[in-house]
Order: C-alpha cells, then structure tokens, then sequence
C-alpha cells in the first residue's frame, strides 16, 4: 500500500528541513507521537540515526523501531521500520514552490511473506485514515515552521 499526502509551507526550505529532522524533539511538534527514543546517532549527518516511536493507534500505544537509510540535505530523507511481517518505508521531501515550500510524505507498506500478504489485504480500507494521519503530521510541521 503507497499513501502520499503534502502541504505548502509559508517558510524556507532550510526552516523546513530544521523541523523534519529534529527527531529528538518531534513528539514536541508532532500531535501523533507519544513518544520518542534516540537509539543509536551517527558521529554525523543523517543516515543511521535510530529511535524509537511511539504513537496511539486505535486507542492503544504503538511503538516501533526506525532508522534513517538515505538523505540529501534540505531535500528528502528515507526511514524503514519493520513490524508483524511488515516492512515501513518512508520519505520525507521538501521542494521550493512559487508559494512556500512542498513538503510531501510517502509512505509504502510491504508484506513480507504470506502471512503478511493475507493481513495486508484489508489494509486497503484503511488508506484513507493513514492519509489523514499523515496529513496531520505535515500540518503540524507546517504549523511549527510558520509560528515561528
């Protein structure tokens, strides 16, 4: 399942890129996460830098590993996170736009084995709540980078 939502932001793109990478901090920005924990940080940049995440997913507290795979500064960065056969794939980009900056969000959900393949199959149905979750992440992103 691929689900993309994005929103302009009235900020740079180096404001923008500020906010989608303070990791440590995101449960401050971010309205969906509980909770973040810095595993492992790279001696530099981006890619490596582990947590772990926890959000409230229909009621109840939902925590999962994720590490950073790929970045190019102040364009996109890539996260995996596996779980219950599953593999998370995730990226976060920003592009100047006429009016602000784009920031856009993909998300891929991979089955992994058969097991997995049969739970995905009503996945679909909730496409349109991952959208909405998602897109309420970038708002708040969008939010915390024009107040300030």
């Amino acid at each position: 399942m691929i689900v993309e939502a994005q929103v302009t932001v009235n900020g740079s793109k180096a404001a923008v890129w500020a906010a989608i990478t303070d990791i440590e901090n995101a449960s401050e920005i971010i309205s969906g996460i509980e909770n973040i924990e810095v595993i492992e940080k790279p001696a530099n940049g981006l890619v490596g830098l582990r947590w772990r995440e926890t959000r409230m997913l229909f009621g109840k507290p939902a925590t999962v590993e994720k590490w950073i795979t790929d970045a190019a500064e102040n364009e996109r960065y890539k996260t995996r996170a596996e779980s219950d056969g599953f593999v998370f794939l995730t990226i976060m980009s920003i592009a100047e736009s006429g009016s602000g900056t784009t920031l856009t969000s993909s998300h891929v959900s991979e089955p992994q084995g058969i097991a997995a393949r049969v739970k995905s199959i009503p996945m679909g149905l909730f496409k349109g709540v991952v959208k909405k979750a998602i897109l309420q992440d970038l708002n708040d992103i969008k939010s915390a980078v024009e107040q300030e």
